[in-house]
């Protein structure tokens, strides 16, 4: 009974001989959260929360109040927040996921300190220097926490990274081999986490690897389009046959998980390719009307797809 859903609920109530208590047990049990659960869920979120308006306020107190304070108390009021919060993270006593929440507050913090630094002495480094070191001064935290938010603050910190230091060192790197490396670095990291998810049986969330998907795909129609439009050759037969690869493992996926979040945003982005290359090869106005009916069906197609997979998929069940 763990798995079974509202409409499921609808389907017996109406051809079985179910009664009305028996149903409302059902509800109770299965599909309504219990009391602790919303506990649970309201604590996390205001802890959450709390922490994310403290770093904020911490970060708009010093950019309001910069010119009159002085450099020890810049640097020094940044120090002991990142110490304290860090200390309290060590705190046997604290729920963990509380604790990988302060940590990941503590790990933003880093962030303010090396700007608050950097601001002071002029050190003239280029801002990837930034994002770098703040990158590899939380390396530790983020495996140790092995907290889902907190990586993903560090695969966001990785890819500014990277955009950066194409950007002020390697001038001389085109715009799609950065593009390239971020989609295959992306698609590494949102493999190994659904590996490491069905083999070490560690839980990597939904919405974690969602995010990533979309990341990657995005990357892809980006790129793509932007070699349609510029005909960069040679990183569109490289990108394209790595994106075709990409597309159809998640859609093989989508299908072997049951995860309409595949069939959703890949078929979209072939749309918007695809629209691209319709803007490309053929001129005149009559191009945007041809597009704009080509979405409307393209799209309608997709949500009925959608649906009927969601449907089959729940008779499967």
């Amino acid at each position: 009974m763990k798995n079974i859903q509202r409409e499921d609920l609808q389907i017996l109530s109406r051809h079985s001989n179910l009664s009305e208590e028996e149903i409302k047990t059902v509800l109770k049990d299965t599909i309504y959260s219990s009391t602790e659960a919303w506990q649970k869920f309201l604590k996390l979120f205001l802890i959450s929360l709390g922490i994310g308006l403290t770093v904020s306020g911490i970060i708009f107190f010093f950019a309001y109040n910069w010119a009159e304070l002085p450099k020890f108390a810049k640097i020094g009021l940044t120090e002991i927040l990142v110490i304290t919060t860090t200390g309290l993270a060590v705190l046997p006593k604290i729920n963990s996921n509380i604790r990988n929440i302060i940590l990941t507050g503590a790990s933003a913090l880093v962030g303010v300190l090396f700007a608050v630094f950097g601001q002071i002495y002029q050190t003239g480094a280029d801002a990837y220097d930034f994002f770098l070191a703040w990158t590899l001064f939380i390396t530790l935290w983020v495996i140790i926490s092995d907290f889902a938010p907190l990586w993903l603050l560090y695969i966001v910190l990785i890819n500014t990274t990277l955009v950066l230091y194409s950007q002020q060192v390697a001038k001389d790197w085109e715009n799609m081999s950065i593009l390239i490396l971020m989609f295959i670095l992306n698609t590494v990291i949102l493999i190994s986490s659904i590996l490491i998810s069905h083999y070490k049986k560690i839980h990597v969330p939904h919405w974690f690897t969602n995010i990533l998907a979309l990341a990657v795909i995005s990357i892809s129609t980006f790129g793509l389009c932007l070699d349609i439009t510029e005909i960069h050759k040679t990183s569109l037969y490289i990108l394209a046959p790595l994106s075709t690869v990409v597309y159809a493992s998640g859609i093989w996926y989508g299908f072997k998980t049951k995860n309409s979040f595949y069939f959703a945003i890949i078929p979209l982005s072939i749309v918007i390719i695809i629209c691209s290359l319709l803007f490309k090869t053929v001129d005149g106005e009559a191009i945007f009307l041809l597009v704009f009916f080509f979405i409307v069906v393209s799209i309608t197609l997709i949500i009925k797809n959608l649906m009927n997979l969601q449907k089959k998929w729940k008779n499967d069940k």
